[in-house]
């Protein structure tokens, strides 16, 4: 049974790892997302928006992935990792997607997500935009407390709150390394005890409106202020 206050063994890197390269296909993966999201327009079924971002990252070499590709429209938003969405959905003129993608290129592992949304409808517009604040909230936190993988979790539930939203703990927060990371930890950020390192953790924020309609998700490596100049 795995410690998990043990953050050596938790820690654990693969013969492969390196901090740079990570660092050079976390930038792929957030680049392909902003190319995939482009691409995406109004009167799109979700299906087909599904192939072309498949086809984006087939042509980086990235479409081998540790975990699936995710393009969710609408309602379909409101659904947790790896459940089926609503076949045939279309994107409307004032709505709201994200992109979620964990490619690996070589040997070394990806995963990001962001949320979209077109036209001009305020509260899905304040939803995606608070998922990317919750998302740097939390990150802040754990730069100024060293806060447990746990802890990070119960502020994220406040944080969320505090905006009105609902947040789903089924998309959590998780290691990332060269390929495979559930070699060494397949588990959920918000179940250690120890403060999680950088460049080692992915945090995870997917939000909810209270009448379940619609969400939210943003997704990036834990990282320093630094890190996030351009995005």
């Amino acid at each position: 049974m795995l410690n998990l206050a043990d953050r050596d063994a938790l820690e654990a890197v693969g013969q492969h790892y390196n901090v740079s390269t990570m660092l050079n296909v976390r930038q792929m993966t957030r680049n392909a997302i902003l190319d995939i999201a482009r691409q995406i327009k109004p009167g799109m079924v979700e299906e087909d928006a599904l192939e072309l971002a498949k086809d984006v990252l087939a042509e980086r070499e990235m479409l081998k992935g540790w975990h699936g590709v995710f393009v969710r429209f609408g309602a379909n938003t409101t659904k947790t990792f790896g459940a089926p969405s609503q076949p045939g959905r279309v994107l409307g003129e004032d709505d709201i997607f994200f992109i979620d993608i964990g490619p690996t290129w070589r040997e070394w592992e990806g995963d990001g997500g962001q949320t979209f949304v077109t036209g001009a409808d305020p509260e899905k517009t304040r939803c995606a935009a608070d998922s990317k604040a919750i998302f740097h909230e939390v990150r802040n936190h754990w730069l100024k407390t060293g806060a447990t993988g746990k802890v990070l979790y119960q502020f994220a539930v406040d944080a969320t709150e505090r905006r009105g939203w609902q947040l789903n703990l089924d998309l959590n927060g998780h290691r990332l390394s060269d390929f495979p990371h559930s070699a060494v930890y397949g588990g959920a950020m918000s179940d250690i005890e120890f403060t999680p390192s950088s460049q080692l953790w992915v945090l995870e924020i997917h939000i909810r409106n209270q009448a379940g309609t619609f969400g939210a998700f943003f997704e990036d490596m834990l990282l320093e202020d630094e890190y996030f100049n351009d995005f």
